[in-house]
């Protein structure tokens, strides 16, 4: 009999592509965003009795933009409070997806609603025995349905798919670009080495800071600029995982050029 799990966001870009690598060997239920109705609490409970290994906590609203506190709070700090209380009661296995937008634009606090309520979610499950995963700037198959979230890589794909100029910000910033295959092997390992890395966050990236104009140029996209006027206030100019702050034993198997190669195999099919 297969091990159970439960994957909260499934139907979303990283829940899709763990659940598609876990689903041979695996039992896999799943919670999304649309349950949250007036017996939300009921649902999840009932998938506890089922009796878990580990519930990968990926649902939450990622729109870095959203100023509905309440929607916010509710989906990215009270599901993930249940979701933790339950896991302590049935002594269940965590992983919970997390961001980078802790760090805000000053690497000390977040810098909007979206990063403070990860940065709440998170406290509550490493305080709790979970294990939180930092995610940098993610991109890969399954983000079609991202909108505006979509990373750069796919955003400026079907721009110049569809004709349209490219334009980057000018003035050099720099990213962690992770692939998402990447961030699903980080999920796995801290499933199955969890007695050594519960109880604490950790980064999850490349651990290499990454110009826009380096994935144009491995994708042979052309590009110019934005004019500086239009760069946002509070934009981050700079970010990359560091290698300290990685699970020990795990690190990253795609670099940046060898991801966007992967990625643009599976973007031409």
């Amino acid at each position: 009999m297969k091990n159970k799990v439960l994957i909260t966001g499934a139907e979303g870009f990283i829940g899709r592509n763990l659940k598609q690598k876990l689903q041979s060997k695996y039992k896999i239920f799943t919670f999304e965003e649309s349950e949250l109705d007036f017996d939300w609490r009921t649902t999840i409970k009932k998938i506890f009795e089922q009796g878990l290994e580990c519930v990968f906590h990926v649902g939450a609203c990622s729109d870095t933009l959203e100023q509905d506190v309440n929607y916010m709070m509710l989906l990215n700090y009270e599901v993930t409070k249940y979701i933790t209380d339950l896991c302590s009661e049935y002594s269940v296995k965590l992983v919970y997806s997390s961001s980078a937008a802790n760090y805000g634009v000053n690497e000390k606090h977040p810098s909007n609603l979206y990063g403070w309520s990860k940065y709440a979610g998170e406290g509550y499950v490493i305080s709790n025995g979970g294990t939180a995963l930092r995610y940098f700037n993610v991109y890969g198959p399954g983000e079609e349905d991202k909108g505006r979230m979509a990373s750069v890589a796919y955003q400026m794909y079907k721009r110049n798919q569809n004709g349209e100029e490219i334009k980057l910000f000018p003035k050099g910033p720099l990213r962690d670009f992770v692939y998402v295959k990447d961030i699903i092997s980080a999920n796995i390992f801290a499933m199955e080495n969890d007695s050594n890395v519960c109880g604490k966050w950790y980064e999850v990236g490349s651990g290499d800071a990454r110009g826009f104009e380096d994935k144009m140029k491995i994708m042979k996209l052309p590009f110019t600029y934005h004019p500086e006027s239009v760069i946002p206030k509070g934009y981050q100019f700079y970010t990359c995982s560091n290698k300290d702050k990685w699970m020990p034993n795990w690190k990253p198997k795609y670099d940046l050029e060898s991801g966007l190669i992967n990625y643009m195999e599976y973007l031409a099919t």
